[in-house]
């Protein structure tokens, strides 16, 4: 009996961990005539609406690194859909090809944001979604991009960019800027210069924006993948993974979206 007893009680611990489960999904959604092929995070065994998370990838293109992001969001209790940006789901495997893809879309911010916006449309329309409750987050060239849907006024809560590029040729414009903005950077970024940052910062602070940069020492590029080190090595390109800096800045964001939701 006392057996049977002690059985009941651990199914009775196990069972709501049983019951949860995070479901990852592929979609398909259009922006202009370009089929776009994202993936959708969440967790089946949460009732009711929740935030929306939008991930915007690396210059690699929307891969498995983006979608276990939005996995790990959605294990918070969100839900989360990793972007394509650049349509078809295309990646590179190559740095030349990675820049000549990224920068398709950096210089064309129209394109840019017609699908950013295209992405957004189709979490706001998923049944477990708050469409009121939306943010973006960004790696890389996916920084650079959340950062400039931010300054152009998109209804964001909050962005959080992880050492993503700073510049813009649209800066932020007082008023204009809804969201609240994270800058995760690597101390040791060769990428990110002294001058960009102190731009950057003059931007905010001219345009009144809700803002937080991070400085993370010892981090340099890429620094939140852990398969930056071995891609550093390979094209001899200055990319290192940073387990430290990697938890520091997704605790961050954690903070940044308990505020910015909980309005």
């Amino acid at each position: 009996m006392k057996r049977v007893w002690i059985s009941a009680l651990a199914l009775l611990i196990y069972l709501p961990l049983a019951q949860a489960a995070v479901k990852g999904e592929e979609v398909e959604y259009k922006a202009g005539d370009t089929v776009m092929k994202g993936y959708l995070a969440y967790d089946d065994a949460k009732k009711g609406k929740r935030p929306g998370v939008l991930v915007v990838h690396e210059w690699w293109g929307h891969n498995e690194y983006a979608r276990k992001r939005a996995r790990m969001l959605a294990e918070l209790g969100y839900t989360a859909l990793a972007v394509d940006m650049y349509g078809n789901g295309k990646q590179a495997a190559h740095p030349e090809d990675a820049g000549k893809f990224s920068s398709e879309i950096a210089k064309n911010l129209d394109l840019g944001m017609s699908r950013f916006m295209a992405a957004m449309q189709l979490l706001q329309g998923q049944k477990t979604v708050d469409k009121n409750k939306i943010a973006a987050i960004g790696y890389c060239f996916g920084g650079a991009v959340v950062l400039q849907m931010a300054r152009a006024g998109v209804d964001l809560d909050a962005v959080a960019s992880f050492h993503g590029s700073l510049g813009t040729s649209l800066p932020a414009e007082p008023g204009k800027v809804k969201a609240k903005v994270l800058v995760m950077n690597g101390a040791d970024d060769p990428f990110v210069s002294a001058e960009s940052i102190e731009a950057f910062k003059k931007e905010m602070n001219n345009a009144k924006v809700d803002y937080q940069f991070v400085s993370l020492a010892g981090a340099k590029h890429s620094f939140t993948n852990p398969e930056a080190t071995e891609y550093g090595k390979k094209f001899n390109l200055p990319l290192e993974y940073n387990e430290a800096a990697d938890k520091q800045s997704w605790d961050g964001m954690k903070k940044l979206f308990a505020e910015a939701f909980a309005k």
